[in-house]
């Protein structure tokens, strides 16, 4: 009977820890939204606050989940930005990355975008720290930013920032895009 009390204190303990419950200024998007849920957890932490995460729960795993956050780009506007973040995973099943868009007014479609998908985390990892970095258009109404956890698996992200870098920093391609050339080839 003792051990029955104090394993059902513990997973009390273990539950507060990452509960899963609407967290303050980020939303839960994706493919598959309906089959991840996000919360924050006090005990996967490297800030010492808790981290928040993303975690498949059952539904379609054959797409993704994203934890993120929408906001104006008015301050980021025609300067260089760095998403940054420490990421830690268990059991992803596809890959998970960090990712960042620009879009334009009354657009649908970003004019800036990175997904890490070309620089995949999946499996089991500890903490690491993860960028995305993109010119942001002179023109550009919102910068949407997250991280996502495609097929199954937990994705838990700490210690993030959001600022503006110099030009020495490269811009995230997605493969086969490149950087437009300052000058013509005539």
């Amino acid at each position: 009977m003792k051990h029955i009390i104090v394993s059902a204190i513990l997973l009390a303990v273990l539950s507060a820890a990452a509960s899963a419950a609407p967290v303050e200024g980020w939303i839960l998007s994706g493919g598959a939204a309906k089959s991840y849920e996000i919360g924050e957890d006090s005990a996967e932490s490297v800030s010492g606050k808790a981290s928040r995460f993303i975690r498949y729960v059952d539904g379609n795993d054959a797409e993704f989940g994203t934890l993120m956050q929408q906001i104006s780009a008015n301050h980021y506007r025609g300067k260089r930005v760095r998403f940054q973040a420490m990421v830690k995973t268990r059991d992803v099943s596809q890959w998970a990355g960090l990712w960042m868009s620009a879009i334009l007014p009354g657009q649908q479609y970003p004019a800036a975008f990175y997904n890490s998908q070309d620089k995949p985390i999946s499996g089991s990892t500890d903490w690491q720290l993860r960028s995305v970095t993109l010119d942001i258009p002179e023109d550009a109404a919102s910068l949407n930013f997250g991280v996502i956890d495609a097929g199954k698996g937990q994705v838990w992200i700490d210690r993030l920032s959001l600022e503006v870098v110099g030009r020495e920093v490269p811009v995230d391609m997605m493969p086969g895009r490149h950087a437009p050339s300052d000058t013509p080839s005539l």
